[in-house]
């Protein structure tokens, strides 16, 4: 939401105080530099980017686009859904097999949606608990396991904001080669007089106006939305690996669920209190 918001107070910023002092905002509409260089950014990211890293940008761009989720609602379904996993484990390791192999249809995943939307987090939760229940293995080992898969899918994601960020990087050069192909159209009107050519120079500039103002003001600011998003993500991963790195230590469901609450952020953490009372009825519910 408040990207939408943000590109708004950009573009009414920008264009208002235009308008404001003096211009004549219809001398900035022009197409012609926007289809050069719009269609020559659309270009250079086909030329860059396979089919699945396109897939992932739109992802994240959408991702980006919509409105801030309430993280602390979303960090406590994920602890209590750790615990319910952590506990029901420790009955029975066995029991557990069917919510890790299809967590879609497990009673048990159903009960946190926001959790279950997550399938990075369901998929790193239910791989992790698989090697948990088919060998045994040394918290270690598991640990250095965890980090390289979350190692592997942060570098993955990270490609997505890296090459919007570039393609931000060069637009105003984009917005220079619409300009300079508007100044060559304008040696062809050297005899149409001074009206003619003003017209056609104020034009040229535009194209390196357009440029400059599509990189900072909007294109390089969506790349850092999408960069935050994914260090959100992270942390997401971060307390799933507390949380399973406890378990594998043969901590008890609780004392997993708390080294899991001291790794969320603390502005959106849960207290103790609030995790306390809502393990006690989740664990009286699955009762």
């Amino acid at each position: 939401m408040f990207v939408i918001v943000g590109a708004a107070v950009v573009f009414f910023s920008v264009f208002g105080g235009f308008a404001i002092g003096g211009g004549e905002l219809g001398v900035l509409w022009q197409p012609v530099e926007l289809i050069i260089i719009m269609g020559a950014a659309g270009g250079s990211l086909l030329i860059s980017s396979p089919v699945p890293l396109l897939k992932e940008i739109g992802r994240q761009v959408g991702g980006a686009l919509k409105p801030d989720s309430d993280r602390k609602d979303l960090y406590l379904q994920l602890l209590l859904l750790l615990f319910e996993l952590c506990k029901t484990a420790k009955v029975n390791p066995l029991s557990l097999e069917p919510h890790v192999e299809n967590p879609e249809g497990s009673d048990i995943f159903k009960r946190y949606p926001k959790v279950l939307s997550n399938h990075h987090a369901v998929h790193f939760i239910c791989d992790t608990l698989k090697v948990q229940i088919s060998a045994a293995m040394n918290p270690y080992d598991l640990e250095e396991l965890m980090d390289q898969d979350i190692g592997s899918a942060h570098e993955e994601e990270l490609k997505a904001p890296a090459t919007v960020a570039r393609i931000g990087d060069a637009m105003p050069g984009l917005g220079i080669v619409a300009a300079v192909l508007g100044v060559v159209h304008t040696m062809g009107k050297l005899t149409e007089g001074k009206e003619a050519i003003g017209h056609s120079v104020a034009a040229a500039l535009v194209g390196t106006f357009l440029g400059i103002l599509m990189s900072y003001g909007f294109i390089q600011p969506l790349a850092a939305k999408m960069d935050l998003n994914i260090s959100i993500e992270g942390k997401t991963m971060g307390i799933i690996k507390s949380a399973l790195l406890a378990f594998a230590k043969d901590c008890s469901p609780k004392v997993c669920v708390e080294f899991a609450r001291r790794t969320v952020p603390p502005s959106d953490r849960p207290s103790f209190e609030e995790v306390d009372k809502a393990t006690s009825a989740a664990g009286k519910a699955a009762a």
